[in-house]
Order: structure tokens, then C-alpha cells, then sequence
């Protein structure tokens, strides 16, 4: 059967476009591919299409070649449900992207099976890391990333310069794609290959996955098309993983667009905690010396004070031990003046 295209506006269209390209029939192993089972950098079973190959002795895949009109994937060979609303999805890879203004890369999620009109009506979600400016789309610039859904115009971007980034400057990155059900959002993070990953997403937007897809099969991958340039695209590692979020973790969605403005306000709730919690200890430790000095001083005035003012003062006692006492008599003589005679 036909398949029909919408191939009107934007570089990010050509990309996702290849991605439809290789999900037009349920039997994808009528396509030509290669799978990757031993490579350590890659998932089991990460399928390459397209202009996709591997290089350096497979150490990476090279999406694209530096020569006009090349196009490439890899992808997660398994499909996968949203079906549980516990379903969860974190994805790292890194990457580099050569100078030019080609499409960049997007990583893309569409719905597998059966032929379909990719359309702005049609249901997929993609992150392109774009390196192309196209005013039809409002990009931000040639430098940024999005979050598209169902459209080719962004829901949310970001703008890779304020990272002191540049995407297509041939260094290698790394980027961490996380969905969670508890939140019902989407978070992305971008950093240089060798940096630890960032605490703050460059980009958040809330999505209802389950809702979006229900019991539909999901595809996802990396894709890459230069168009009219000779840029490349190389991917270095990649990992997918499927998680489930327990039911008592669900939480409510959050407004990504005060993910940041709500992490920062964190931060300053846990620092005022931080010094409420040292004001008190040291309103106890001041109180605790006040009353010591306090009970020292009414101790001091009892002692001094009483015997400055004859109070009653404590005296001590001694034991009393029996002892033998000798007795003697005395005469005494009493003299009169008035007489001779002595009278005893």
C-alpha cells in the first residue's frame, strides 16, 4: 500500500520522516538492517537502518555520512506499551554532531504497525537537538532543543547557548531522556560527555503517555538526516530502559515550565530550614547557659549574702567523746577587815 507524507516545513519533519520510513508495516524484518547483540555500548537488539553503520571497529554508529542527503537510525528493536500507567522510560546517549547546518539528531517515539500519514494529527513524540534555524517553526535558534508532540512545531525549548553549549561543534555529549509516571512528565538533561549527569532538565513538559498511546505499541530510536549539507551525526553509547513507577509514588503533574523557578525555591526552603533549625539550637544551648548562670549567682547570694546580713549560719557540730575527770577540795579562807580572826 501507498504510504503519504507530510513533507512541508522544517528540518525536524525529514528526520522523523525517516523514522516513519521504517515502521510502515508490521513486518519490520522486510526492511534492511543491522542488529547489534555484543556491542557493550548498546542495548541488546539495537537495530541500525538507513545510512547507519557502525565505525572504529564498532566501538560507535555514524548515522550519517559527511556527503549531501545521507539519512540513518538506531532503534530499539522490541516495541513497547503504555498500557500499565506505571510505565516509565529512561534513555542516556551520547553523541557528537559535526559543523554545518544539517537536521541535527532526534530521538523519536512513534506508534508501531500498520501504515499511517505522518501528519501533525498523527500521535509521536520526539526530542531533536536541531542545528538548523527555521523561522516556519518559530526555532529559537540554530542551537536548541525541543520537545515535539504530535507537531513539528516545539511544545517547549531550550536554548543550548545559555549552557555554553554548542551541538554541532563536533565535541561529544551526553543526554539523559527521562519520562515518569508519577509525574506524568518529561525531563531532559544535556551535558558534555565527560560531566556527571545535571541535576537541572533543560527541558520539562508534562504528558500523559498512557493516555496518549493506551495499549498501542511504541517504537523508539535515534535518527539523523543532513539534507543538503555535509554535516554527520554520530551516536557513541545508548540505553533504554523501561521501568514501572508503583502506584503509591504517583504524584500529580507539576507545570514544567516552573520546574526550575520550583527547584530553586527548594533549594531556598531547605536552606531556611537549615537555618531555623541552627537559630533554635542555639536559642536552647543560650537559654541552658542563661539558667546555669542564673542558678549559680541565687547560689553565691545565699551563701554570702546571709552571713553579710546575720542570717542564720550554718555551724558544725563535733562529736562528743566521755573522758575521766580527777575532782580535788579546796579550802578558801575568807578575811574580814574589820576583825582580827580568820574565818574559814
Amino acid at each position: 500500500m501507498a504510504e503519504v507524507f507530510n513533507f512541508r516545513r522544517t528540518s525536524f519533519s525529514l528526520a522523523v520522516i525517516l523514522f516513519a520510513l521504517t515502521l510502515i508495516s508490521n513486518s519490520i524484518s522486510a526492511l534492511s538492517f543491522q542488529i547489534l547483540t555484543n556491542n557493550p555500548n548498546f542495548d541488546s537488539k539495537t537495530a541500525l537502518f538507513g545510512d547507519a553503520e557502525l565505525a572504529d571497529d564498532g566501538s560507535y554508529v555514524k548515522l550519517t555520512r559527511p556527503s549531501i542527503s545521507t539519512s540513518g537510525m538506531v532503534m530499539r528493536a522490541d516495541p513497547f506499551v503504555f498500557a500499565d500507567p506505571t510505565t516509565s522510560f529512561s534513555s542516556e546517549f551520547s553523541f557528537s554532531i559535526s559543523p554545518g547546518d544539517g537536521d541535527g539528531l532526534v530521538l523519536a517515539l512513534v506508534p508501531s504497525g500498520g501504515s499511517f500519514v505522518l501528519s501533525d494529527a498523527k500521535r509521536f513524540l520526539a526530542v531533536e537537538f536541531d542545528t538548523r534555524m527555521d523561522v516556519n517553526v518559530g526555532d529559537l535558534n540554530a542551537n536548541h532543543v525541543g520537545i515535539n508532540v504530535n507537531d513539528f512545531e516545539s511544545v517547549s525549548v531550550s536554548n543550548v547557548s545559555a549552557l555554553n553549549l554548542v551541538l554541532n561543534s563536533g565535541e561529544r555529549l551526553k543526554s539523559w531522556i527521562d519520562y515518569e509516571a508519577s509525574s506524568k512528565r518529561i525531563e531532559v538533561r544535556l551535558g558534555k560527555f565527560e560531566d556527571p549527569r545535571p541535576n537541572n532538565p533543560v527541558l520539562a513538559y508534562a504528558i500523559d503517555l498512557a493516555k496518549m498511546w493506551a495499549a498501542e505499541e511504541v517504537r523508539v530510536g535515534i535518527t539523523s538526516s543532513n539534507s543538503n549539507s555535509t554535516q554527520s551525526c554520530s551516536v557513541y553509547s545508548w540505553s533504554f530502559r523501561v521501568r514501572k513507577v508503583r502506584n503509591s509514588m504517583h504524584s500529580m503533574p507539576v507545570d514544567p515550565r516552573n520546574v526550575g523557578k520550583e527547584r530553586g525555591e527548594n533549594v531556598r526552603t531547605e536552606k531556611r530550614g537549615f537555618c531555623l533549625l541552627r537559630m533554635i539550637g542555639q536559642l536552647i544551648f543560650a537559654t541552658a547557659c542563661a539558667a546555669l548562670v542564673a542558678f549559680m549567682v541565687i547560689f553565691m547570694w545565699m551563701i554570702f549574702g546571709n552571713v553579710r546580713s546575720g542570717g542564720p549560719v550554718f555551724t558544725a557540730k563535733s562529736a562528743v567523746y566521755p573522758g575521766d575527770f580527777r575532782y580535788e577540795k579546796f579550802d578558801v579562807v575568807v578575811v574580814e577587815k574589820d576583825g582580827d580572826d580568820l574565818k574559814k
